[in-house]
């Protein structure tokens, strides 16, 4: 059963989360103290621990069928060493008491901490590698993208958070769900501001039963959906096209509601209907906010040198002069815009265009990385990811190298010794 206090301070639990109360405890963390324990006690606390960060939605039964006694390990071997050597060098003078010399020393070996990859077989989980490729802020929330089916494996829609990922498998998530999970929570105002452009869309105008025709008219199958290319080009008759798609979506919940319609449809014809209203949906969603629909009252046009000049005319500006003129910069009048100043107003156009302020969006904009976010931001060695397109390739599973385990872990090396031994004594 799901603790109802999953970050508790007074018996604190490390989680894989973003979480600001998680991040307190973590910094607060210590080994516990083993002197006065039993061997069972000592191997009971430390997997209580560890289960509770790795795979914390896994169930137990679950895990130990996961379990493996096989830990991967790399040795690192120097190409050049042992093409120059075959190692006869080491064996000479062995029980002579022959030294080497002072500057040809032994480096010290580091371990290799092999019981930090006990939990290397939930790494392949598909929840967790999106949370370790920082496109969501806890194994949580990436179970529930991929329930509602917003990440995808080699361009296949997984909804099984439970997926074990193979070398060479490439996911990739929803920017909005990334943006979403990544991104600043809105303040009290500007919730207020996202309520307020919502009760002024009009969707809700469209959708209402005012506007419903006499006769409804019957939708087309999900089989012949309206192409997204004639909804994204065409720009002269946007806003038919969006009133058109609006209408089409009350005309369905119109056939989906009236029972004398329905009780003679077929099954199949019922789920095209459902179908056509999800896409529908789906449609008009993704076209808040974006390019899509532009709006009517947008005065600025896409090119930033066409924006710049448009507002250098709006302000009643004169332009710079050139490079080749010489001028001096004392010469220069307060309403002449000087080429610093013009690089930065075009940078200041180019950062307003590809992060606007949008009040519809669930997250703060302009977007800014969420508070805490630093402490968790690093990648995994055996994950290559794309932030830009929010997608990331399993390169291989992870290993234990000397001085290095791949797996990342909040516990020492002790616990996961005894975590180790616990699991090993199961099997």
């Amino acid at each position: 059963m799901r603790a109802k206090k999953p970050y508790c301070l007074k018996r604190p639990k490390l989680r894989q989360s973003w979480n600001k109360h998680n991040l307190y405890n973590l910094s607060r963390a210590e080994p516990p103290n083993l002197s006065t324990r039993t061997f069972f006690q000592q191997k009971w606390s430390a997997k209580s621990g560890a289960r509770a960060y790795h795979g914390e939605t896994v169930k137990e039964k679950h895990w130990q069928r996961m379990f493996r006694r096989r830990l991967r390990s790399v040795v690192p071997m120097d190409p050049k060493q042992l093409a120059r050597s075959d190692g006869y060098e080491q064996a000479e003078g062995r029980g002579s008491g022959l030294e080497p010399h002072p500057d040809n020393k032994p480096r010290p070996i580091l371990k290799t901490p092999y019981m930090h990859q006990t939990f290397a077989p939930l790494e392949r989980r598909l929840d967790t590698a999106i949370f370790r490729s920082m496109f969501a802020s806890s194994t949580r929330q990436a179970r529930q993208f991929v329930v509602h089916g917003d990440v995808k494996v080699n361009g296949k829609r997984i909804i099984y958070p439970g997926y074990l990922l193979n070398p060479g498998d490439m996911f990739q998530v929803e920017p909005e769900r990334v943006l979403f999970a990544t991104g600043a929570s809105k303040d009290a105002r500007e919730r207020r501001a996202g309520r307020i452009a919502r009760r002024k869309s009009p969707d809700s105008a469209a959708t209402s039963q005012d506007s419903l025709p006499s006769e409804p008219i019957p939708a087309p199958s999900s089989e012949d959906p309206p192409p997204p290319s004639t909804i994204t080009n065409d720009n002269s008759s946007t806003p038919t096209t969006k009133e058109t798609l609006q209408s089409l979506l009350s005309q369905a919940k119109s056939l989906l509601t009236n029972p004398s319609f329905v009780s003679t449809l077929s099954g199949k014809r019922k789920q095209d209907l459902r179908a056509f209203q999800r896409l529908l949906k789906r449609t008009l969603a993704r076209s808040r906010g974006s390019n899509i629909f532009p709006q009517q009252n947008t005065t600025l046009t896409d090119s930033l040198d066409a924006q710049l000049q448009e507002l250098t005319q709006k302000l009643n500006l004169n332009p710079a002069p050139s490079a080749e003129e010489k001028v001096d910069p004392r010469d220069l009048g307060p309403e002449t815009l000087t080429p610093e100043n013009s690089s930065l107003l075009r940078k200041a156009l180019a950062e307003a265009r590809d992060n606007p302020i949008d009040a519809t969006k669930p997250y703060a904009t302009p977007w800014r990385p969420r508070p805490y976010m630093s402490a968790f931001a690093f990648i995994p060695r055996y994950l290559e990811v794309h932030h830009r397109i929010c997608s990331a390739v399993y390169l291989r599973h992870p290993v234990a190298r000397p001085g290095l385990g791949e797996v990342p872990t909040p516990f020492s090396y002790e616990q996961s010794v005894l975590t180790f031994n616990w699991y090993l004594r199961r099997r």
